[in-house]
């Protein structure tokens, strides 16, 4: 039996309100390819081609990690679920549950855009279900699916979808909530954030490193996401100058 994948972590988190693969990091065509050949068929779900290094499409906690100085970078953190969705959001070095949905297909996707908006957040890091081992089950071809509809709507606003390992977080998220003395009641209907929360934490331990980037085949959208969003005057108020 596997235990869980990261130990959680000591941190202030704030009240919020609740609504009603490996390698080094790769990008990502979608849609997905045709299933791989049954010599290959230790993971479920189709094996996507990658077309390019996250040096060229880099997350917020890559970018942190090359130049502390680095300002701006808001990123949602998303855990998928069946009927439920936990978000968590972080700014700068704070991280923080926000909110759980109880929606489904488009109107969940057009929800996450909505959010990410009202956030300013310019990228979203999904949680990718995988088992203790590492390998990948019957519902991480179901986020795939998810995160390959979001990024080419995000890629119209510049904004990036990464996949990140999300084994253990909801156990986390359990553990968390507990040692933060959480009613019973709370934590079942806060788990989903919290685990969203972890998600990004383990995102930002890894600077990053370990996401895949989903990356539309539309060439005029990778282009805006290369360009990526317009700079924010004030995190960057020397835009201004001249």
């Amino acid at each position: 039996m596997c235990g869980p994948h990261l130990p959680p972590t000591s941190i202030n988190i704030p009240s919020f309100l609740t609504q009603t693969t490996f390698l080094h990091s790769k990008v990502l065509n979608t849609p997905t390819l045709p299933p791989p050949s049954s010599t290959s068929s230790q993971n479920y779900g189709p094996k996507i081609r990658a077309v390019s290094s996250l040096e060229e499409f880099p997350p917020n906690a890559l970018r942190r990690k090359k130049d502390p100085r680095w300002r701006g970078g808001f990123s949602l953190g998303v855990d998928l679920g069946f009927s439920r969705t936990g978000l968590a959001l972080s700014k700068g070095f704070s991280i923080r549950p926000l909110m759980v949905l109880k929606l489904r297909g488009q109107k969940l996707e057009v929800r996450l855009l909505e959010i990410a908006e009202q956030e300013e957040a310019d990228e979203f890091i999904i949680g990718l279900p995988k088992s203790c081992d590492g390998k990948e089950t019957p519902q991480s071809n179901k986020v795939r699916s998810v995160a390959g509809r979001l990024a080419v709507r995000a890629a119209e606003r510049g904004w990036r979808v990464y996949l990140q390992d999300e084994h253990g977080t909801s156990t986390e998220a359990t553990g968390l909530m507990i040692d933060m003395g959480l009613s019973k009641f709370a934590r079942h209907t806060s788990n989903d954030a919290y685990a969203a929360l972890v998600l990004l934490e383990r995102y930002f331990s890894m600077s990053g490193e370990e996401t895949e980037i989903v990356m539309p085949k539309d060439m005029d959208l990778q282009e805006k996401l290369r360009r990526g969003v317009p700079k924010d005057i004030d995190f960057f108020p020397e835009e201004l100058e001249g």
